[in-house]
């Protein structure tokens, strides 16, 4: 059988179809899956001695060429010779040979050429395989290649449920799919195909009464199916194409042609839920930034002035711009244009609205809209089951899950706890919570000092455990760790953890000063989870050719890169932002998680002047990272009430798992972290004193590389309840109150 471009699906886990890669929209079907009427119509229009000749038709030549010389010029091609002409080419310039270059001599070559090879298609193939080519091979405009592509994309219907109106539109558009098309010029298709319902009374197929009812009737278009759509209109489709990038180069498998059918490991049921909390979730974040910047310009300098010109400098970066300047030469002008209002339509989070809006205005709403990463993936063997890229893959097309880096704030300092017990510290050592100096050299050799300051600008000068600091995600005691183990080390352990970005080894690096993706951090923090190794996350489990064999499947790479007692006293340590007083994700209580004694490890995260919220969550079955911020970083909440990450991406976390915890059957369920591994040899049960803190009543200026995630302070009433005061020291005795 001839190859065809055949459009590649893309499939989730559990067997949803939820795109397709193709140049030609083809999804070729075979004879018994094709109605009859379409057959019938197209031997009535194209070739009604179809199953009388050996693929050229001398009867119909002559019959044609009299008629030209009547005046009646028609085609005598048969569908054999059709079907030769679009599987070889064999007018395209690749097809012809010297000969064809003589005048007049051209056209005999090439009809020559097709009569042949239809000739050799009818001693190869049966009559019903031939006419079944054809119909797979013809285009039916708006890129549809094929009857199955036209009957879907023009009456959301599969082949073999065409009635006989719908069979006559479709075949009446190869006489010219631009002129017959019928979401373009209907009145012309309908005319064609009445005459195609005539050719079909005249072969006998429907009566003449027939022909008076059906051409009565309107085109009845549905136009409504969706998995037609190019690949590039999801941020998942769009990532598994890169992901297949480098496989599809190395196999020499062009994803677009090849007819592919490719698994992802993407569970559809829970990704659905995923997409609705975001939605849901971002609409209300929206309103609340509108809110904080009414009636003022929300992108500032890092002093809170005003940046000058910044709409005007993005929109020289537009092509209207730069298409206006070519006819105007005058920027005025130029701006003058862009600054007059017309109709058009915007996202918003209520839909598509219709607004009078400049091009100007536009910028400034699609520029002001927060966007969000979110990635959910099994620790022990990678399979991601959620990718969301963003709020709208039409409006913003950069992926905020692996191409997006920004700056993790908070949710790295795991990172430098971990290189704390790498270097033979215990979850039980402590650290004072105080004002800290530290002298450095920066890269540029200069001699530097550094002094970071807590969130609330404060310090408690309370004696305090690693995991009760990390807990509270106190900047004084995650800077002196890092200083201590050194800040190379920090860096080293992040990126055996599974970070891979460029990180700068400065004093800073442990409060998440570096640029990271949400990608990155769900691999790194799954390290945590799976004892230390380090899980190479997939997104494609396996590929499937058009025979129905796997050529591909695709397994996680494992290595073990933390010391599985340090794996597992980091997941202990991750338990404490919800069970240590202060923990920063104790906000987490108020939605239903802990039924069952489930236990939920994570770490808020905030960027410097509340550009970046994250959150990082890791259950026994699934580690999961948010991240939501603006794309342009000069445009942010201004207080840590409406802007750290506990109040941006945290809640959007705790839904998601709220409504995941309902579904059982996805393989997440309530219950307690896994048993280490290995024999805990180091000291980690120190339950931390419930008592208020004495709080330092001098506020220290505001670091800018500080970590400004105020989360639950001390002094707060505790979400979670305490421990009467003769309690077992043991630590575990309290974590499923």
């Amino acid at each position: 059988m001839p190859t065809l471009n055949v459009a590649s699906e893309v499939y989730t886990a559990d067997s949803v179809l939820i795109g397709r890669y193709f140049e030609e929209d083809r999804d070729p079907v075979s004879y018994d899956s094709i109605a009859s009427s379409v057959l019938e119509a197209l031997i009535a229009t194209e070739d009604i001695r179809f199953y009388k000749h050996n693929g050229i038709d001398f009867l119909g030549l002559i019959s044609g060429a009299v008629s030209t010389l009547k005046g009646d010029p028609r085609g005598a091609s048969t569908i054999t010779q059709q079907l030769a002409k679009n599987l070889y080419r064999t007018r395209y310039a690749h097809s012809q040979g010297y000969l064809s270059r003589i005048p007049g001599i051209n056209i005999l070559i090439t009809k020559y050429k097709e009569w042949m090879t239809a000739y050799k298609l009818e001693q190869k193939y049966s009559k019903n395989e031939i006419i079944t080519m054809y119909l797979n091979t013809v285009s039916f405009s708006n890129n549809a290649y094929g009857i199955k592509s036209a009957s879907l994309r023009y009456f959301n219907k599969l082949p073999s449920a065409l009635q006989v109106n719908e069979s006559a539109l479709l075949i009446g558009m190869l006489k010219g799919t631009t002129i017959y098309n019928p979401t373009r010029n209907p009145k012309n298709a309908l005319q064609r195909r009445n005459v195609v319902l005539s050719q079909m009374q005249k072969a006998n197929f429907i009566s003449s009464a027939e022909v008076a009812l059906l051409s009565q009737d309107s085109l009845k278009l549905n136009l409504n199916h969706q998995d037609n759509r190019d690949a590039n209109d999801s941020y998942l489709r769009a990532a598994v194409e890169r992901w297949l990038d480098k496989w599809s180069q190395d196999n020499e498998i062009d994803i677009y042609k090849a007819g592919l059918k490719i698994y992802t490991t993407i569970d559809s049921r829970m990704q659905k839920i995923a997409e609705d909390v975001v939605a849901k979730q971002m609409k209300e974040l929206q309103r609340r930034l509108e809110n904080t910047w009414r009636g003022q310009e929300p992108w500032r300098d890092k002093s809170g002035e005003v940046l000058p010109d910044f709409l005007e400098n993005h929109a020289r970066k537009l092509p209207i711009y730069k298409e206006l300047m070519e006819k105007y030469h005058d920027e005025d002008s130029v701006f003058s244009v862009l600054d007059q209002k017309k109709k058009m339509k915007v996202f918003t989070w209520n839909g598509m609205e219709e607004v009078n809006y400049s091009t100007m205005d536009s910028l400034r709403h699609y520029i002001v809209m927060l966007n969000t990463g979110m990635m959910a993936m099994d620790p022990y063997n990678g399979e991601i089951k959620v990718w969301i890229g963003g709020i709208n893959h039409s409006f913003y097309k950069f992926d905020h899950v692996n191409q997006s880096k920004r700056q993790a704030g908070s949710t790295f300092k795991p990172f430098a706890y971990l290189a704390a017990l790498e270097s033979g510290m215990t979850p039980c050592d402590k650290y004072v919570d105080q004002p800290i100096k530290i002298d450095f050299v920066n890269l540029k050799g200069e001699a530097e000092v550094w002094e970071p300051k807590n969130a609330d600008w404060t310090f408690s000068h309370q004696n305090m455990s690693l995991r009760w600091a990390m807990a509270r995600s106190l900047n004084s005691i995650t800077a002196q760790v890092t200083q201590d183990v050194g800040w190379d080390k920090v860096v080293e352990v992040a990126h055996q953890c599974g970070i891979e970005s460029k990180l700068e080894p400065v004093p800073s690096v442990g409060l998440g000063s570096n640029d990271v993706s949400v990608f990155e951090m769900v691999r790194a923090y799954s390290t945590f989870m799976n004892a230390g190794k380090k899980t190479e996350p997939i997104l494609v489990s396996k590929i499937v050719d058009m025979e129905g064999h796997t050529i591909a499947e695709f397994k996680s790479d494992q290595k073990q890169v933390v010391d599985p007692e340090n794996a597992w006293l980091m997941t202990y340590m991750l338990r404490g932002t919800i069970e240590e007083p202060g923990g920063t994700s104790q906000a987490l209580w108020e939605w239903d998680l802990f039924r069952n004694n489930n236990e939920i490890g994570g770490k808020t995260g905030t960027s410097s002047d509340y550009v970046d919220g994250w959150y990082m969550g890791v259950t026994k079955d699934l580690v999961a990272g948010v991240w939501v911020g603006c794309d342009e970083q000069s445009i942010h909440f201004k207080n840590s009430q409406t802007g750290e990450g506990s109040k941006t991406a945290l809640p959007i976390y705790a839904a998601f798992m709220e409504e995941i915890y309902k579904n059982p059957e996805f393989g997440v369920t309530f219950g307690e972290f896994p048993e280490a591994t290995v024999e805990i040899k180091k000291e980690y049960k120190c339950p931390s004193p419930r008592i208020p803190v004495q709080q330092d009543t001098v506020r220290a200026e505001r670091d800018s590389l500080g970590d400004i995630d105020v989360n639950m302070l001390p002094t707060l009433p505790q979400i979670r309840p305490s421990l009467p005061q003769n309690s077992s020291s043991n630590a575990d005795s309290d974590e499923n109150i």
